[in-house]
């Protein structure tokens, strides 16, 4: 199975998502940023370049806090809290990735449309566990 990575960053009690770009798998669904591993990435790596690429954020690692398959079950999805390192930048969207992206909090999360399943149990029923962990940048 191919492995990805997902983002959960959080910023002032929300947490940022984008709508997929038109070009990209499932074009339109609200998710948290993603993205696969380069060969030989490491999954902390991966999720800093991810970032980076979609959003122009520079974030460092937190840690792994859940794993689920992908919606179309080619992935292993690696869910990892990612900090922040200058709040005072701004998101600076891929066009080719990414639609739009909010700033959330958790409970909204499932009034977008469409989301992912699992995305919508992430912040349902994971999130909830975090919140001391991510705490509030």
């Amino acid at each position: 199975m191919l492995e990805g990575i997902v983002a959960v960053i959080e910023r002032r009690r929300r947490v940022l998502v984008i709508r997929r770009a038109q070009g990209v798998p499932f074009p339109g669904y609200w998710a948290p940023l993603s993205g696969r591993l380069e060969p030989g990435e490491r999954q902390a790596e991966a999720l800093v370049r991810e970032v980076r690429e979609e959003v122009g954020l520079v974030v460092r690692a937190g840690r792994k806090v859940w794993e689920c398959p992908s919606s179309d079950g080619l992935y292993t999805l690696h869910w990892w809290v990612a900090h922040l390192e200058d709040e005072a930048h701004d998101v600076v969207p891929d066009p080719r990735e990414v639609g739009a992206y909010a700033w959330v909090e958790p409970a909204e999360f499932e009034r977008l449309d469409p989301v992912f399943e699992a995305d919508a149990v992430f912040f349902r029923e994971i999130f909830p566990t975090l919140e001391r962990e991510t705490g509030e940048s």
